[in-house]
C-alpha cells in the first residue's frame, strides 16, 4: 500500500444520539455499539490495510484529546485538525494538501468514524481494489452499497450498465461502475423504484482518489475554496500556520464533498461493495443492530419491560419499568430523558435545535 493514506472524518456532535451523544463525548467516542467506541472500531479496521503512521483523524482540537486518551497508540502526529466544521468538501480538501505535502503521490481513502462494517477481510479486499484502480486513473471512486431495503435515510448513486468496460470485474472480483447519477433521499415510492432497477446503490460517503486529483477537482468545480486550500497548504508546517489557517478557514463556505465535486464530476466510479454495512445514524438504526429479547426489546437498563415489544432503552442513572409500550426509544444519560417512538428517530435533530442550554454546562 505504498503511497496509500487512510483519513477518518470524525467531527461534529453526533445530534441525533442525544441525549448520550454531547460537545464533550460526541457519538464517536460512545461505545453505541460493541465494546469499543466508534472511532477506534473504525482505526482497527482501516489498520488492516494500511499502518498506524498511515492513518490520519480528520477533526477538532478538542476531540483529538479525546480521541488519543481513548487510544494509547496514536500521537498528535495522527491527527489533522480542522478549526472549525465546514462539511466535507473543505475538510476532504485540508487533508489532501497535508497528504501532498508528505507526498505528492498521495492516494488516499476517506471513511467516516460512525459506520459499523462487520465483514473485515471482504471490507479490505475492495479498499484495496479501489485503491489499486486510483493509482492508474484520475478518476474519483465512491463506494456503492447494495440496497437490501427500499430506504429513504440514504441518498443513491445510479450505475451506468449500458457504458462498455462499466461494470468491470478486478482480480478480487470487486465490481466497478461509471456512475450515471445521484440521488438524495427518496420518498418511499422512489424507493421501491430504486431498489426493483437494481441500478441504484446506497451512497456510503467513503471515497478513494488521489490527493492531487481532488484539488484539481475542487478548483475546478469549487476555485473559491480551491484558492483558499492552496494558500493553506504553502504555508502547511511553517510558523505562520497556527495563525494563518483560522483567518483562512473563516472564509470559508461550507458545502459537501457529494454536492460540491461529485455531483459535478462526469469520471466517477462506483466500486460495488458488498461487505455489511451500516451507517450508525439514529437509535432506531442501533436499535436494528443489537441484539434482542425475546420481546423484541434492546434493554441496556436496569428495571423491567412488562407486555412491551419494539423498544430500545437505555439508561445510565435510573431504573426503567415499563408497561404494554411499544416501539419507543427511550434514552436517558446526564439529566435527560428522551422519550420518542423509534419512527421518529430521524427527527431528533427538531429536539436538539430547541434546547434552550447550550454548552459545557447545559443540555449539549
Amino acid at each position: 500500500m505504498e503511497h496509500y493514506y487512510s483519513v477518518i472524518l470524525a467531527g461534529g456532535v453526533g445530534k441525533r444520539f442525544w441525549p448520550l451523544s454531547r460537545k464533550k463525548h460526541p457519538k464517536q467516542l460512545l461505545d453505541i455499539v460493541g465494546n469499543k467506541s466508534m472511532v477506534n472500531l473504525t482505526i482497527d479496521r482501516l489498520n488492516a490495510i494500511s499502518d498506524l503512521d498511515h492513518i490520519f483523524i480528520m477533526t477538532n482540537k478538542e476531540q483529538a484529546k479525546m480521541i488519543m486518551a481513548q487510544n494509547d497508540a496514536l500521537t498528535e502526529d495522527n491527527f489533522i485538525i480542522e478549526p472549525s466544521g465546514k462539511n466535507t468538501a473543505p475538510a476532504i480538501g485540508l487533508a489532501a494538501m497535508y497528504l501532498l505535502k508528505k507526498d505528492p503521490d498521495a492516494v488516499m481513502g476517506l471513511f467516516p468514524a460512525d459506520h459499523l462494517i462487520t465483514d473485515l477481510d471482504k471490507f479490505s479486499a475492495t479498499v484495496k481494489a479501489a485503491i489499486k484502480a486510483a493509482k492508474d486513473t484520475k478518476s474519483l471512486f465512491t463506494f456503492g452499497i447494495k440496497p437490501t431495503y427500499p430506504a429513504t435515510g440514504y441518498g443513491y448513486i445510479q450505475v451506468d450498465k449500458d457504458v462498455e468496460n462499466s461494470g468491470a470485474t478486478t482480480p478480487d472480483n470487486i465490481q466497478i461502475y461509471n456512475s450515471k447519477t445521484f440521488a438524495e433521499k427518496p420518498d418511499p415510492n422512489t424507493a421501491k423504484l430504486f431498489l426493483k432497477s437494481g441500478e441504484f446503490f446506497w451512497n456510503s460517503g467513503m471515497f478513494v482518489w488521489k490527493a492531487q486529483v481532488i484539488i484539481d477537482k475542487i478548483n475546478r468545480f469549487l476555485p473559491e475554496i480551491g484558492t483558499i486550500l492552496q494558500e493553506i497548504g504553502d504555508i502547511i508546517d511553517t510558523p505562520q500556520y497556527e495563525r494563518q489557517i483560522h483567518k483562512k478557514w473563516k472564509t470559508i463556505t461550507p458545502i459537501s464533498i457529494d454536492y460540491g465535486v461529485l455531483e459535478q464530476s462526469s469520471r466517477i466510479n462506483v466500486v460495488i461493495a458488498e461487505f455489511d454495512w451500516n451507517d450508525v445514524g439514529s437509535w432506531d438504526t442501533v436499535y436494528k443492530i443489537e441484539k434482542k429479547d425475546k420481546n423484541k426489546n434492546v434493554f441496556r437498563s436496569e428495571g423491567m419491560m412488562l407486555r412491551s415489544s419494539g423498544n430500545y432503552i437505555y439508561s445510565e442513572n435510573l431504573k426503567i419499568f415499563g408497561l404494554g409500550v411499544k416501539n419507543l426509544v427511550i434514552v436517558e444519560s446526564e439529566g435527560a430523558l428522551l422519550i420518542l417512538p423509534r419512527a421518529e428517530s430521524e427527527n431528533i435533530k427538531e429536539i436538539v435545535d430547541s434546547l434552550p442550554f447550550v454548552g459545557e454546562e447545559g443540555l449539549l
